[in-house]
């Protein structure tokens, strides 16, 4: 954990935002996997986290600023848990050293709410992402499932003040990212044909594992990288393969790192993996350029697909101008996803407010087939951390889809397509913190041209 005093000062800047009312803080439960006691790793609330430090299961909060009063609920560890999984400080004493005195059963927070309603304050709680979360907003204050929205005050910020990093809070995100860079490097040395995908998977993990963390989401490491969230680990490499990389290390305080990479099966690129990877490298170099405080991270998702387009039209797979075809849409065929997000205690960090409120500041996302799927586009400030994660991929399905449709063939050269069918996909993805002057990415360097990677094999 931080010190007793960052908790206390973050949740007295909140306490100032919001003004008045009681703001609702659901911890996380134990969750079986296949029954009650085989669980999922736990992983405590990242905005529980971030207020509270605490990352124990079955706890709640509330901060009642009306009243001044901040309070953990929780229960007191039987001798039944202490037999079978140890023992450790009291809630008491836990709560302390994040600057809360007041302690109370995980059953009296009911009354304290009802009797907060009877008083006439506003109950603020964020949209809930668990069914634990929502059957307890049904059990507590009465809100069916379907209307639990969240207090779009609270979500307004927390997203305010989660969005720009501390001093400390770089720190252990860099140290996330420097954990990340060596899975990432482990599996550029290991790779060869003949090995499984899960061979790859898991020396990954083992990086992160061994570093004293964990994985911050499912690791994606295929030989058919033009599926954006592959998480199958069944194949086997060949060679001419190319192998796509995304993987991420989560340390112990529970901050993020998130990177990608693609590798050849063999010592070297072909020539055709190389020119598509060249394309690749200059989106992402183009936009790391671009990286300022003050610039929309959409302009920078658009140029990095303006930059793709001229490349790829080099190639004779594109045709007509670039910003046309970007405006129009037509860049998705190859580029179906977004520059990158968010990144901290979450790694599309915060996501569970809404991507609205984190990445658009309220203002509606597009609705353009990829486009879409950019989660940050506001302009960026010093302190906010992201990713950057251009890609191309060729998938077949919706090649054939847009060609049956004869979709933006003014843009698109569909026999030259079909030659590059069953190329795959290609992504490469660095993490940066968004500075006064610039930008600095943060973690150790991963190999990143087509020349690095090579060095490495």
């Amino acid at each position: 954990m931080f010190s007793k005093e960052t908790y206390m000062q973050r949740r007295a800047l909140l306490k100032k935002t919001i003004g008045s009312g009681v703001l609702l803080f659901l911890g996380n439960d134990e969750y079986g996997l296949n029954y009650e006691d085989n669980a999922f790793r736990f992983r405590q609330d990242s905005t529980f986290l971030y207020f509270f430090g605490l990352s124990f299961a079955g706890l709640s909060a509330i901060i009642d600023i009306d009243e001044d009063k901040e309070i953990i609920f929780g229960d007191e560890l039987s001798i039944d848990y202490i037999v079978w999984m140890g023992t450790q400080p009291t809630l008491k004493e836990k709560s302390a050293g994040v600057g809360i005195a007041d302690t109370r059963p995980s059953a009296a927070i009911m009354s304290y709410l009802h009797q907060a309603v009877q008083r006439g304050q506003s109950v603020h709680y964020l949209p809930p992402y668990r069914a634990e979360h929502k059957l307890k907003l049904m059990d507590w204050l009465g809100v069916p499932s379907t209307r639990q929205e969240g207090s779009v005050p609270f979500i307004r910020a927390i997203v305010a003040q989660r969005s720009n990093k501390s001093e400390e809070e770089i720190a252990e995100i860099e140290k996330a990212c420097d954990i990340t860079a060596d899975m990432h490097i482990t599996a550029m040395k290991i790779l060869r044909p003949g090995m499984r995908e899960c061979e790859v998977a898991a020396a990954m993990e083992a990086v992160a594992k061994s570093a004293g963390g964990d994985l911050s989401f499912p690791t994606i490491a295929t030989i058919n990288g033009q599926t954006l969230h592959n998480h199958y680990y069944g194949n086997v490499v060949k060679p001419g393969d190319l192998f796509l990389i995304d993987a991420g290390a989560e340390t112990e305080m529970g901050y993020a790192g998130d990177m990608s990479s693609t590798i050849p099966a063999d010592k070297k690129f072909t020539p055709r993996q190389r020119a598509v990877y060249e394309i690749q490298n200059a989106m992402h170099l183009e936009s790391v350029k671009a990286l300022r405080p003050g610039i929309p991270y959409m302009d920078v998702y658009e140029l990095s697909a303006r930059v793709m387009v001229e490349g790829m039209k080099e190639l004779g797979l594109m045709k007509g101008n670039a910003e046309d075809a970007v405006h129009e849409g037509a860049h998705a065929l190859f580029y179906p996803h977004g520059l990158g997000h968010m990144m901290g205690l979450d790694v599309h960090d915060m996501e569970n407010l809404g991507e609205v409120w984190v990445g658009y500041n309220g203002q509606p996302k597009s609705t353009q087939f990829g486009r879409k799927s950019q989660r940050l586009a506001i302009p960026l400030e010093p302190g906010f951390v992201h990713t950057v994660e251009p890609g191309i991929y060729f998938i077949p399905e919706l090649i054939d889809l847009w060609r049956s449709e004869k979709k933006f063939t003014d843009f698109v050269n569909y026999d030259k397509v079909e030659e590059y069918r069953h190329f795959g996909g290609i992504r490469n993805e660095e993490d940066y913190l968004i500075t006064e002057t610039g930008s600095r990415r943060l973690g150790k360097k991963i190999p990143l041209t087509p020349d690095e990677v090579e060095a490495l094999r």
